[in-house]
């Protein structure tokens, strides 16, 4: 089995390059034909290449080195470059050293150059001139650079899923696509983000993602705490769940919002929609008008269970989606696609 990983440390060191070959020229009725030791190959780099495909760090190994250069041969003969190592990681990674962020890889097929090859030797065959007709000198490769990365995961979704533990929001993801989170009576079910797939009609696709549940101090890092809030920055927009059976459920909105605001000023201002859930249940249906006077947003009731009113919430879905993809593109910027 293989478990959802969002950060890794890894050491990365690039190739050495070859060493300068050194020789000299001589074949019949040629003796001294002069210096022809070719310079040594460069060393293969490490880069780093996002991949839709992937989805989590897991298959990051903790240490990647780059291929050596061939070494220089006769007759002024280079030695091969060292071959370049790719490391697959998912869309929405950040690449950490020290602290600062060097890398941001959020869209398919972007690539940072981790760790750089050594530079290959000179051969004898350079140190050729006027004053020294016959140079014994050749140097040898470069040693590649050398660095220990920290790879860290957000990630990439158009909608966000956000609410306290039990408030249904696997449940919901589970009605809406075909993404299979853990549901249970008891919180904190969901300990790994999960992203489902909205497919419509016209073929586009919405990725929503399930933020595992999140309690009063989790940007103080209380329950699962920053771990999974760096996940919500990604999203285009969030997606606020409820459960409409507690006691005054508006209090679940303001935490929520309280909660974003003190992780990243302005997360919480980003477009949403406020999902009532469990409106089958009695109490639910005393609660839904007096969280509509409360609430400015718009309250989309409905119940992941029975699949109640779910056709709404796909409707307002797909507005915000169009929403973000007119703005990117008025901005001069690709929206992210599934």
């Amino acid at each position: 089995t293989r478990y959802f990983v969002d950060h890794r440390k890894v050491r990365v060191v690039g190739g050495r390059g070859g060493a300068g070959g050194h020789s000299f020229y001589s074949e019949p009725r040629k003796i001294f034909g002069g210096p022809d030791g070719g310079n040594g190959g460069d060393g293969g780099h490490v880069i780093l290449k996002a991949d839709q495909q992937t989805k989590s760090l897991s298959s990051v190994l903790p240490f990647y080195q780059g291929f050596h250069g061939g070494k220089g041969g006769r007759k002024n003969c280079y030695g091969a470059n060292g071959a370049y190592v790719y490391v697959k990681v998912p869309v929405g990674t950040l690449v950490k050293e020290d602290g600062e962020v060097v890398a941001d890889l959020t869209q398919h097929g972007e690539e940072y150059v981790a760790a750089y090859g050594g530079a290959g030797g000179k051969g004898n065959c350079f140190f050729l001139s006027n004053e020294n007709r016959s140079p014994t000198l050749s140097t040898p490769g470069e040693p590649g650079q050398e660095r220990v990365l920290h790879l860290e995961l957000k990630t990439t979704a158009h909608a966000g899923l956000v609410g306290f533990p039990n408030a249904g929001k696997s449940s919901l993801l589970r009605a809406i696509s075909r993404a299979k989170p853990a549901v249970a009576a008891y919180p904190f079910t969901t300990l790994n983000p999960h992203v489902g797939i909205v497919h419509y009609q016209d073929y586009e696709q919405v990725a929503v993602a399930d933020i595992p549940g999140l309690i009063k101090g989790a940007h103080q890092n209380r329950g699962l705490g920053v771990t999974f809030l760096k996940h919500i920055e990604r999203c285009r927009f969030l997606l606020y769940v409820v459960d409409l059976s507690v006691p005054q459920p508006w209090i679940q909105l303001q935490d929520l919002k309280y909660e974003l605001q003190q992780y990243d000023r302005g997360l919480s201002e980003r477009p949403c929609v406020v999902i009532g859930n469990k409106i089958d249940l009695a109490e639910s249906r005393i609660n839904l008008p007096l969280l509509k006077e409360r609430v400015a947003e718009r309250v989309i009731a409905l119940s992941a269970l029975t699949g109640d009113n779910l056709e709404e919430l796909l409707w307002h879905l797909r507005e915000l989606y169009d929403t973000y993809v007119k703005t990117e593109q008025s901005r001069g910027q690709s929206p992210a696609k599934w």
